[in-house]
């Protein structure tokens, strides 16, 4: 999201419900640009495991593969609980 975008979003947000503090709101945007960052950390990943599969197809040995696992599994239950926080934000303020 923009800068321009998010403030759009806050004002109506705030617009909307006027009980939100700056801090909600700035926390909101924390979530969405941890969100994003998740999200390009995890497409680096899946490449780096693209290259792991190609290696252990060819007779390959990919020595750190269970920790490279593990770290995947660990970034997307990250991605997981801050997409959960976000949505949990949002059916908080539906009316």
């Amino acid at each position: 999201m923009s800068v321009a975008g998010f403030l759009a979003y806050s004002g109506l947000a705030m617009a909307r419900n006027r009980s939100r503090t700056a801090v909600a709101i700035a926390t909101e945007q924390d979530v969405l640009t941890e969100l994003f960052a998740m999200r390009r950390q995890l497409g680096w990943a899946g490449s780096n495991l693209n290259q792991a599969a190609k290696i252990l197809n060819s007779g390959g040995d990919v020595p750190h593969l269970a920790q490279v696992m593990a770290d995947v599994h660990r970034a997307a239950d990250a991605v997981r609980s801050a997409a959960d926080k976000v949505a949990n934000r949002q059916s908080d303020e539906a009316p």
